[in-house]
């Protein structure tokens, strides 16, 4: 049974044929493809590309999750999220990358870091992957923010952030997925 899913799936596969590069950012690459969908006809896909990104939930010895608020320009307000941020362009090492994320946005360092998993914020368009960590040991430090990042921290205790996800007071996607996964992971 599980053999003919993978065939089903198999048949499922889009073929790349083509790609237009349409711009070339900062941040955001994004090129049109032609692919070749599976039953033989010609299709266009706009992928925005991304190099990969991390999110952290940092859980204190008290059991609270060291949270950030910061503006997003796209909604025009401030969000609660978990720390995270963007793989540099040749940066492989998640695990590295969330270290650096932890201690820049937070100031925090952890003894121990655990990977729980893989989120894709929007696999229609967009090619980002974002790898999951849940810290521990903290031990608190001084920030070291880029030129532009402003941000506040606060800890919350891990059952109020899930009552503020549940309640839609936090909307951000990988806290979301992040913050819930480790809540059924940990047993917390």
């Amino acid at each position: 049974m599980a053999e003919n899913k993978k065939n089903l799936y198999e048949s499922f596969k889009e073929i790349q044929v083509g790609r237009e590069e349409i711009f070339d950012g900062v941040i955001v690459h994004l090129v049109r493809d032609t692919v070749i969908i599976p039953n033989g006809s010609r299709a266009t896909r706009e992928v925005c590309l991304h190099h990969g990104a991390v999110c952290i939930v940092p859980i204190t010895d008290e059991g609270e999750i060291v949270m950030e608020r910061q503006f997003r320009y796209p909604f025009g307000k401030v969000l609660w999220e978990i720390p995270a941020g963007k793989l540099d362009k040749d940066e492989f090492d998640h695990l590295e990358a969330a270290k650096r994320e932890l201690r820049e946005e937070t100031g925090y360092t952890a003894e121990n870091f655990t990977f729980i998993g893989e989120y894709y914020p929007s696999p229609a368009i967009l090619s980002e992957s974002i790898h999951m960590y849940v810290a521990t040991g903290l031990k608190k430090g001084e920030q070291d923010l880029d030129e532009d990042e402003f941000l506040d921290v606060s800890k919350i205790p891990f059952d109020d952030v899930v009552k503020m996800i549940l309640n839609n007071e936090i909307t951000d996607g990988k806290t979301q997925a992040a913050v819930l996964k480790a809540k059924l992971l940990l047993g917390k």
